[in-house]
C-alpha cells in the first residue's frame, strides 16, 4: 500500500490474519458479485462482528507472539467509518476476453487470475465506481486493448468551489499507444474531468497526458487540524478518508502532546501524521525511505505554513546513528511502518529518551513481534485496538500505545 522500494519480508509475516469461520452474524451481501469478486471477503457478516473479529485476531497475535495477555492493557474502541463507498484508491485489473467479446475492468476474482465481470463497486468511492462501465467501453475501442493489464484509480477531495471530487487514472500499457488511442484517452479525461496518466514501464515512467499544465496533484483534507495535503496519484495514502481522519485524531490523543514535546515520526510518508502533530508541539522530525515522499511532506509543510516540521530521507532498516536527526532528543516517537514492521528501529528507539511510543500497524503479526522486542527493552503495552480501514476484508490495521516502564 505504500509507495516504497520493495523490502525483504519474512515469510512468516505474510497476511494470514483471520481464521475464517462461519459468519457469526450473517447478513445478505450487498454486492451482486460478492461470491466471485476478490475485492471483498466479509460482506456476509455484520460490520460490528467484523470489527470484533479483527480485534480478537489482534489480541491473539499479541498473546501468542509477545506473551501479552488482553487483561494487561486497555482495549481501544475500534476506529470505524462508512462501510460502503469508502475506498479512494485502488488497482483495477484489465483483460480482453475474446470468448466474451469485450474488455473487463474490475478486481480479480477470489479464485484464480480472472477479472470479475462488474459494472459497479460498493466499496469504491462514488467518483471511481461510476467509471467502471465507461472505462470498459473506452478500452473496448482502443487498438491497444489487449496490452493494457491494469489501471490505478485515485480520488481526491473536492475543493470548496467544486462540486465533484478530482480523480485520476494511471493506465499501464505494455506497448506504445498510437495517436488514435491517445486522442480517445484524452477525450475521456476531458469528459469525466480526470487527470490521465500513462505508465509504459516502471513507476518512474508514469507521466500525465491530460491536463498538459498545472500541478500533478490530488488533495485531501484533515479539517480538524485545518490541513490540506497534496499527493501524487502513485503516492501511498490511507484509502479510507473517514477512518484516516479518526486515526489521526486518535494518534495525536495517544501521544498526549504538549508545547515542549519533540516528536520523531518514522516512516512518515507525505506527512499524514507529522503535520497534524506539528501543530500541537514544539516540533516534529519525519523520516521516510522514499525521497519522493519526503519531498511531498516538505511541500505539504510549506503549503500549510508549518515551519517546525522537518523531513529527511533514510533507510530505516539500516539506521545511521550519526545522522544529525538521529542524534537529537525526542520525547515522543511515532511508528507507521509497512507490513514487514519496524524491528530494526527498536534498539535505537529504546536507547533514546522518549517516554511514549505510538505504533500504527498494517500487520498484527509484525506488530506483535515488535511488541515483544519493545517489552524486552523496557516498554510496556498500555493500550491497543484495531482501525477498520478496509471494511469487508481480512485486512487489519491497528494502533498501539507503548510507554517506558
Amino acid at each position: 500500500m505504500r509507495s516504497r522500494r520493495p523490502l525483504p519480508v519474512d515469510r512468516r509475516l505474510r497476511p494470514r490474519y483471520l481464521n475464517v469461520t462461519p459468519a457469526p452474524d450473517p447478513v445478505t451481501p450487498r454486492c451482486a458479485v460478492f461470491d466471485v469478486c476478490g475485492g471483498c471477503s466479509r460482506q456476509d457478516i455484520e460490520s460490528g462482528a467484523q470489527s470484533r473479529e479483527k480485534q480478537s485476531t489482534l489480541q491473539r497475535h499479541l498473546r501468542e507472539t509477545a506473551g501479552i495477555e488482553p487483561e494487561s492493557y486497555e482495549p481501544l474502541p475500534p476506529v470505524t467509518g462508512p462501510q460502503w463507498n469508502y475506498r479512494r484508491k485502488a488497482r483495477l485489473a484489465v483483460r480482453m476476453v475474446r470468448r466474451k467479446g469485450r474488455v473487463l475492468v474490475g478486481f480479480r476474482e477470489k479464485r484464480g487470475n480472472y477479472v470479475t465481470v462488474m459494472d459497479d463497486c460498493e466499496v469504491l468511492a462514488p467518483g471511481l465506481a461510476e467509471l467502471i462501465r465507461p472505462l470498459r467501453v473506452l478500452l473496448d475501442g482502443l487498438a491497444a486493448r489487449e496490452t493494457i493489464p491494469q489501471i490505478e484509480v485515485a480520488a481526491g477531495e473536492a475543493a470548496e468551489h467544486h462540486f465533484r471530487p478530482e480523480a485520476s487514472l494511471v493506465l499501464r500499457h505494455l506497448r506504445p499507444l498510437d495517436p488514435g488511442d491517445l486522442h480517445r484517452l484524452t477525450e475521456f479525461a476531458v469528459q469525466w474531468k480526470l487527470q490521465m496518466y500513462l505508465q509504459p514501464g516502471g513507476v518512474d515512467s508514469v507521466h500525465r497526458i491530460y491536463p498538459r499544465h498545472g500541478p500533478e496533484r490530488l488533495y485531501y483534507h484533515l479539517p480538524e487540524f485545518g490541513l490540506r495535503l497534496a499527493f501524487h496519484p502513485m503516492d501511498f495514502l490511507q484509502v479510507n478518508a473517514a477512518v484516516n481522519r479518526r486515526a489521526v485524531r486518535l494518534v495525536t490523543d495517544l501521544l498526549a502532546l504538549g508545547p515542549e514535546d519533540h516528536v520523531l515520526d518514522l516512516f512518515c510518508g507525505l506527512g499524514n501524521f507529522s503535520l497534524p502533530i506539528a501543530g500541537l508541539c514544539a516540533g516534529v522530525t519525519g523520516i521516510e525511505g522514499s525521497a519522493d515522499m519526503v519531498a511531498r511532506a516538505e511541500e505539504n509543510a510549506r503549503a500549510n505554513g508549518l515551519d517546525n516540521a522537518h523531513f529527511f530521507t533514510a533507510d530505516l532498516y539500516r539506521w545511521n546513528t550519526e545522522a544529525p536527526w538521529a542524534a537529537q532528543a525526542y520525547t515522543r516517537v511515532l511508528l507507521d511502518p509497512p507490513r514487514s514492521g519496524a524491528l530494526e528501529t527498536v534498539p535505537l528507539i529504546a536507547a533514546g529518551g522518549a517516554r511514549k511510543l505510538v505504533y500504527v500497524s498494517c500487520n498484527p503479526e509484525s506488530l506483535a513481534r515488535d511488541a515483544r522486542e519493545l517489552a524486552r527493552r523496557g516498554f510496556y503495552l498500555k493500550s491497543a485496538g484495531v482501525m477498520d480501514m478496509f471494511p469487508h476484508t481480512l485486512h487489519i490495521e491497528a494502533v498501539a500505545l507503548f510507554e517506558r516502564a
